[in-house]
């Protein structure tokens, strides 16, 4: 089996969900998921509106935004009328923060019913959880990925970017052996080669979040191969 370059863009989310991003890099952002046809594009919630008007016309690319983001420690209502609110604004999918804090406290059950709120709050929309993995163990990393799939969200991701690790060969392969086919794996943080996502997509991962300057650098690498294609 090959993949294309095309088809390993759509399967790579890029973002601008940092501080100072604004108008600028979310308009540099779009002209790269058009030109390179990344799957979706993710930005801070005040700035959805602006990048559903940058993406008119370009029905292809999913418009999607955080939750609870970057700490996961919101109150389960404030999460709950964030997405909302995304949902309102337009989004097709949103990155709800796990409350890291609470499931490292043994309150897997308020964790499970925070993930649930979101939710059900999202609708049709898909819901990935960032469990924030640098800072889980084997258990809790366990128990994470149980009150996700107990509470429904579609995917399980791995890392917000900012901690110091994520998305690891090992972590993803025991996150993806764990899990099987019970819910979808997103892996994000510290991916920098198509050699790394194509071993990750072999362990099972169907969608990567992945810094705009990498990703274009993998599509193109793909593009350089012989045939334009990419073994799996």
């Amino acid at each position: 089996m090959t993949l294309t370059s095309r088809e390993v863009a759509q399967l790579i989310d890029i973002s601008a969900v940092q501080a100072p991003h604004g108008a600028a890099e979310i308009r540099g952002l779009v002209e790269n998921a058009k030109r390179y046809h990344f799957i979706a594009v993710h930005v801070l919630p005040c700035w959805v509106t602006f990048l559903k008007e940058q993406l008119a016309g370009s029905p292809g690319i999913l418009i999607g935004a955080p939750v609870g983001f970057p700490g996961g420690a919101h109150r389960t209502e404030i999460k709950v009328a964030e997405a909302k609110l995304l949902v309102q604004d337009g989004v097709h999918e949103m990155d709800m923060m796990l409350n890291v804090g609470k499931l490292r406290s043994g309150e897997d059950a308020y964790c499970e019913e925070d993930v649930r709120a979101v939710v059900c709050a999202a609708g049709e929309v898909p819901v990935k959880v960032i469990l924030e993995v640098h800072y889980l163990n084997r258990d809790q990393l366990k128990r994470a990925c149980e009150v996700c799939i107990n509470a429904g969200a579609a995917y399980v991701k791995t890392a917000t970017g900012w901690a110091p690790s994520g998305a690891t060969l090992d972590v993803v392969q025991f996150i993806t052996s764990f899990v099987g086919t019970a819910i979808k794996v997103k892996a994000a943080g510290s991916i920098r080669s198509i050699d790394t996502l194509i071993t990750m997509y072999r362990m099972g991962v169907s969608r990567f979040g992945i810094n705009l300057n990498s990703s274009v650098e993998i599509v193109k690498s793909v593009a350089a191969l012989p045939g334009g294609v990419v073994e799996v």
